[in-house]
């Protein structure tokens, strides 16, 4: 505890990283400020209830990057989400276009390119979204309550002016902290977000205990809450730091009078290479029917017969979830790790893994272990992002039919885990792992400044391993 003290002192004592602290700080302020400035004309109060009742819809997948601003629709709104839209875009063609793939390749020249076509994309996204936002929101009303004071093409076009413009600063906030301070900027802001709400659901739990909420089993309760979350914050801490490592041996070669190679080291595989990205694709196409229930369930039934069997606890809803974090985790590691190539490039420079021959045998042998990580990486996503909702929600195993055994579920089961705690458990699956890998990655990125200025780090033992958002 001692050393992790004195690690945080030294942060201050070194004048750059000193200055890099209150500038990432600043501007994370500035941030939260925006995010209490309301878009001119919406009525905030109606526009809140609305999204009480349409918890579970793609608004909250909204809500939850907007660190709560889409909500209450601040200048702010669209958050952080167009620019990751727009990465994961810009990520997925190049496969499809090579000239972003040879941008890619071209080293930091063609990565200043690639940001430049992604700002122009997310401003393009958060035009069509804000306007799709503004027209939508127009025509809703709650109970005869209008969201919108007066409406018309004039708050189309304002509204479509605030929240691009509010997209905008954000995506360069994010920028500036990148490059001028600690940390990756778009993760933090993603952070700051999510953990906003932390005070509230310590508040909400302080008030379960207090009006003993679940009875004589509250105390147990709360217990077995707090050493779940500990539990899971670890086991994440855990698996986001695992590797597999896959040993290489560089033969020795002579370049001139130099003797080259000769060096042995290892090609590192993450367990869960594909990060939150599996998550956020399955949960927005999992929220879309309750997104269109909200808008055309009343004029088709059938939509709203749909979006309730993909409510969080349903059954269909577990199964589709965990099928689609699977798919997406090994379609968006099949984009971004290509064995052949890998194989090929070790194989120019002389690698070679030991007792596999050099070329397509070395790609396989890659490819296989990427395979069965990336399974383990994937059902790994899935508890982690389950366990919450089955907190809140329960495992509503007695919906399903009668031969599939539902009256039996509800006879024997206990009504906790059919239909959950009722806890408010704040930080869903998604946004935990969100938190726990950006904090994690920030601390790395302190711990390498302090060794690199001949400081004792935050790890007794080895060193950190963070993921960025992004990645």
């Amino acid at each position: 505890m001692n050393r992790f003290f004195q690690a945080f002192a030294n942060l201050f004592r070194i004048e750059d990283l000193r200055n890099r602290l209150f500038f990432t700080l600043g501007l994370l302020a500035v941030y939260r400020i925006g995010a209490h400035i309301p878009t001119p004309g919406i009525n905030t109060t109606v526009l809140e209830q609305l999204f009480a009742q349409s918890a579970g819809s793609v608004l909250g997948i909204f809500d939850l990057f907007s660190g709560g601003n889409f909500r209450r629709l601040t200048i702010f709104a669209l958050g952080i989400m167009p620019y990751i839209t727009a990465s994961i875009i810009l990520q997925l063609m190049q496969v499809v276009f090579p000239y972003l793939e040879r941008l890619q390749k071209e080293g930091e020249l063609g990565r200043r390119k690639i940001t430049q076509y992604t700002r122009y994309l997310t401003i393009v996204l958060s035009i069509i979204q804000s306007t799709t936002i503004a027209t939508t929101i127009q025509s809703q009303n709650l109970a005869g309550q209008s969201l919108v004071y007066h409406p018309g093409l004039g708050f189309v076009l304002l509204t479509v002016l605030t929240l691009t413009t509010g997209s905008a600063f954000i995506m360069w906030l994010g920028e500036q902290i990148s490059e001028r301070g600690i940390g990756n900027g778009m993760s933090l802001i993603i952070f700051v977000g999510i953990v906003v709400g932390l005070p509230r659901a310590i508040f909400d739990l302080y008030e379960k205990a207090k009006t003993q909420a679940w009875g004589a089993f509250t105390p147990l309760a709360i217990l077995l809450l707090l050493a779940l979350m500990v539990g899971v914050v670890a086991f994440i801490v855990y698996v986001e730091g695992a590797q597999r490592r896959i040993p290489v041996q560089y033969a020795k070669r002579v370049i001139g009078r130099r003797m080259m190679g000769g060096q042995s080291t290892y090609l590192p595989l993450r367990v869960n290479s594909g990060g939150v990205i599996p998550p956020i694709f399955a949960s927005s196409l999992l929220a879309f029917p309750a997104t269109a229930a909200l808008v055309l369930g009343t004029r088709w039934p059938f939509v709203k017969k749909i979006a309730d069997t993909l409510k969080w606890g349903e059954p269909l809803y577990t199964l589709v979830y965990i099928s689609m974090i699977i798919l997406f985790a090994f379609f968006y590691v099949g984009i971004v790790f290509n064995p052949t190539e890998l194989a090929d490039n070790m194989r120019k420079n002389g690698g070679f893994i030991p007792g596999i021959r050099p070329g397509r045998s070395t790609s396989e042998y890659v490819s296989t272990i990427l395979n069965r990580l990336t399974f383990i990486g994937a059902i790994y996503l899935a508890l982690v992002c389950l366990l919450p909702e089955w907190m809140i929600a329960g495992i509503h195993l007695n919906h399903l039919p009668y031969w599939m055994g539902g009256d039996w579920f509800d006879r024997h089961l206990p009504q906790w885990i059919l239909n959950g705690l009722g806890v408010a458990f704040y930080f869903g699956g998604t946004s935990l792992l969100i938190v726990v890998g950006v904090a994690m990655d920030t601390v790395q990125q302190l711990e390498a400044q302090l060794v690199m200025r001949n400081y004792e780090g935050f790890a007794r033992k080895g060193r950190l391993r963070g993921r960025r958002f992004s990645s």
